[in-house]
């Protein structure tokens, strides 16, 4: 049976690239949320036509936007595209262009410096991806003892280098681009043109393009206009939860069916919550309410425009909540106004639209809802709601599939722990096998999936009873599997299925065993065990890079002391040939909150590699052989001790 979709093509539309993109910048922005608004709420206080003016207080307000607001989401990009080496570097080389766009020299003509967070979102990860190519350089051909000394100076030396590159290289054209797009900005609102950049951002929310504007641009442009003016219009251009409430407020009184009574539930988390995305699954499924969407954000963004108002700082999330928050004194009337208003202009135009609507098609909200996360690349928790949780299945359970994100790794682990208890309790009738969750289709009984990835499994098997997991290896859960098998199923003869004995030596070499790891940290160990692969020539070097992006999805931690690090489906042209690495650390690394003590990193050509992995599955639910991998003290010992799992009897374990 086949886990992988091989012949399916690759994502490479515009549209994707532009995705990717913002959500890079998102994440480079978001971690740093909470800094940017208690700068906002600093000087919301205490600079002098604050609230409660303090002279002595908002001091810092200047030195937190021009200097620790950027250094911060420098480390942050750095610390994205190279770990925590990367972040240290990146912050190093951002400060060459903040001194040279916050020094007098470089002040404007308007007395004004500019708080460079542009130039921090591309000097943090420059810096931090530059590092990582010098480090390749002569990673593997340092002698042992001067790794420390050379990873210090190199890291020490380039980021002085990328420092002073930004400040005469960098700075200028930053400075520059800057200018013109304040004078854009400017541009708008004095021509009474600003309004139309709702026909850009409603939809591209709805597509999920919306990071790259608004993290990209209005944000680090807001807040250079907040230091300016004390407030900003660009910080409700995206986050005015107006038009989405107005939008659901008219499926409350006009929506059919499964829409209409999920909006009351949807309305409170969006304008409350400030989850934006639980209402683009309505417009996916009705594309003309795009128009609403439109038109109420031009009305929020004339009334503040004509009324001059905004926030002090971000709405994060867009919640009303959030945006009272960040409202200066003297506008909340303005501000206030321009939600509901948005809200209005919504309503009536979403409430003409779903009234004009004579079909008797309600809108498939289960298949816009898929299709919204399959845009977004991840499970929404908020929109899950939408589509239920799927029935309790009803009857004797035959089909039982364990679901993981690429059907790769975790998830053949996972069923082969399953597997076992599920034949030892005597069910031999009832099969346990492993899919990709975007392989999956209605047909089965019981899906048992990792939590985190619990709500796109549902989407796509609505009549199958969920169980959610988050240990593969020693899930409790699967004994209540073994019960609920008991109450629904009549036992079978009792008999188990052999899975057959794969060789684990030809697909783990010698040389990708390490006893003694070096990594510290989750990141450096996926590294770690993925250098292996590329080493050992089973997978190029790009693959490196698809764990990582795999580990973000969902966490690879399998339990009992196993990571199993792996590459995403897309990935697999990358793998030469299936194999797999073994790194043991001795001290432990925190992966997600949990120790972990073996990484076993994995590339899988086919469907060779799931036995081995079902073998090793069963090596780590047994205590006693987990204590002999931790005192073995050879790459022979480890070998013998996986390779018991050849040797042991169907069946045993579990």
């Amino acid at each position: 049976m086949s886990t992988t979709t091989e012949g399916a093509p690759s994502r490479t539309s515009a549209r994707v690239h532009v995705q990717k993109f913002g959500t890079f910048l998102s994440n480079m922005i978001m971690p740093n949320i909470g800094a940017i608004i208690a700068w906002g709420l600093l000087t919301a206080f205490v600079i002098p036509d604050g609230w409660t003016p303090n002279e002595k207080i908002a001091s810092v307000v200047g030195p937190t936007i021009f200097f620790l607001l950027p250094i911060l989401i420098a480390y942050t990009g750095g610390k994205l595209v190279y770990g925590v080496r990367g972040g240290v570097v990146g912050a190093v080389g951002v400060m060459g262009v903040i001194l040279a766009t916050s020094d007098a020299l470089f002040i404007g003509e308007d007395g004004q410096a500019a708080p460079m967070f542009l130039g921090a979102m591309i000097m943090g990860p420059l810096t931090a991806w530059t590092m990582k190519k010098i480090d390749s350089i002569w990673d593997g051909k340092v002698k042992p003892g001067f790794e420390m000394l050379i990873d210090n100076f190199s890291a020490g030396i380039w980021a002085a280098v990328m420092l002073i590159g930004g400040m005469f290289l960098l700075a200028p054209v930053l400075r520059q681009v800057t200018s013109w797009l304040g004078s854009a900005v400017e541009f708008l609102v004095d021509n009474s043109l600003l309004p139309l950049a709702s026909i850009i951002i409603e939809p591209a929310k709805v597509l999920f393009l919306n990071n790259a504007i608004n993290h990209g641009v209005l944000t680090p442009l807001g807040i250079q206009q907040a230091a300016e003016q004390g407030f900003s219009i660009l910080f409700l251009l995206e986050a005015n939860p107006g038009p989405g409430f107005g939008l659901l407020l008219a499926y409350c009184f006009f929506g059919k069916g499964i829409a209409r009574a999920s909006a009351p539930g949807a309305l409170i988390i969006h304008f409350f919550g400030g989850i934006h995305e639980i209402y683009f699954p309505y417009v996916l499924a009705k594309p003309r309410l795009i128009l609403a969407m439109i038109a109420g954000g031009m009305t929020g963004i004339t009334i503040n425009m004509v009324l001059d108002t905004g926030l002090r700082a971000p709405a994060a999330p867009g919640s009303f909540l959030a945006v009272l928050a960040q409202i200066p004194a003297g506008m909340y009337f303005g501000v206030i106004l321009s939600v509901f208003g948005a809200a209005t202009v919504s309503f009536l135009v979403a409430s003409f639209l779903l009234k004009l609507d004579r079909s008797d098609d309600e809108g498939d909200l289960a298949a816009a809802t898929a299709e919204m996360e399959e845009m977004k690349g991840k499970a929404s928790l908020a929109s899950s709601m939408l589509v239920g949780t799927g029935a309790p299945h009803e009857g004797p359970i035959s089909k039982i599939v364990f679901a993981c994100d690429a059907g790769m790794g975790s998830s053949a682990m996972g069923a082969s722990v399953l597997r076992r208890k599920v034949q030892s309790a005597g069910f031999a009738d009832v099969t346990v096998v492993n899919r990709a969750i975007q392989n999956l289709d209605d047909e089965w009984d019981l899906v048992v999936v990792h939590r985190d990835l619990a709500d796109r499994a549902r989407i796509r098997t609505p009549s199958a009873a969920h169980v959610t997991v988050d240990n593969f290896m020693n899930s409790p859960k699967y004994d209540e599997v073994v019960e609920v098998l008991r109450r629904n199923n009549t036992p079978g003869d009792g008999s188990v299925a052999d899975e057959g004995h794969a060789d684990s030596g030809n697909l783990l070499a010698d040389e990708s065993v390490v006893l003694h790891g070096r990594a510290t940290t989750r990141d450096d160990a996926i590294t770690e065990a993925g250098q292996l692969l590329v080493a050992s020539g089973a997978v190029e070097a790009s693959y490196v890079d698809s764990m990582h992006e795999r580990e973000q999805s969902v966490s690879t931690h399998m339990g009992n002391g196993l990571a199993i690090p792996h590459g995403t489906n897309e990935a697999k042209p990358l793998i030469r040939r299936t194999a797999l690495s073994f790194v043991r650390y001795p001290d432990g690394i925190d992966w997600n909150g949990n120790p972990v003590k073996f990484v076993v990193g994995i590339a899988g050509a086919g469907d060779d590699h799931l036995t081995v992995l079902s073998q090793l599955g069963q090596v780590f639910v047994d205590q006693a052989r987990v204590a002999e991998l931790e005192a073995a003290e050879s790459v022979a010992d480890v070998r013998r001790i996986l390779g018991q799992v050849g040797s042991s009897p169907a069946g045993a374990g579990g």
